[in-house]
């Protein structure tokens, strides 16, 4: 991570429950290269869940990471479908304010309050040393170009 303050609060990948069908149609229709490859897929998937940011690293050949700032995010909620539930597992979406990434869903990670709640205070502190708001109509606001009002 860049910050010396920075600490990881989670780091891992998407569970293969997300392959669970596919896994079982291989036994009677799809090929097992394809669910090797969708293996490998998800294998080379990485979530790194930080205090100030969160790093999404995904591609076999070609590697892409996308940072999102977590003084951008504006809300979240947690989402278990059925499938995952029956492994504990879940899906965080965040609505972020961010342009390049208005919403970002990590997949299939464990189903932890701890690491949701870990997660809402970090936004919160990232929120605060950067002294940004969120507006509800718009964006966020920085006002470390304007000090506040006394």
């Amino acid at each position: 991570m860049n910050s010396a303050n920075e600490t990881i609060l989670w780091e891992g990948h998407p569970s293969h429950a997300l392959n669970f069908w596919l896994n079982l149609s291989c036994l009677l229709v799809v090929p097992i290269p394809w669910a090797i490859w969708r293996w490998i897929e998800l294998r080379n998937e990485r979530i790194t869940v930080s205090s100030e940011r969160i790093r999404l690293t995904t591609g076999i050949f070609t590697k892409r990471t996308d940072e999102l700032e977590l003084y951008r995010v504006r809300d979240s909620s947690f989402v278990q479908p059925f499938l995952l539930r029956l492994f504990n597992k879940g899906n965080i979406t965040l609505t972020t304010s961010d342009a390049s990434s208005p919403s970002l869903t990590l997949r299939a990670i464990p189903d932890d309050t701890e690491l949701r709640n870990d997660l809402r205070r970090a936004i919160e502190a990232c929120r605060d040393r950067k002294r940004a708001r969120i507006a509800e109509l718009g964006g966020v606001i920085d006002t470390d170009d304007h000090p506040p009002a006394d």
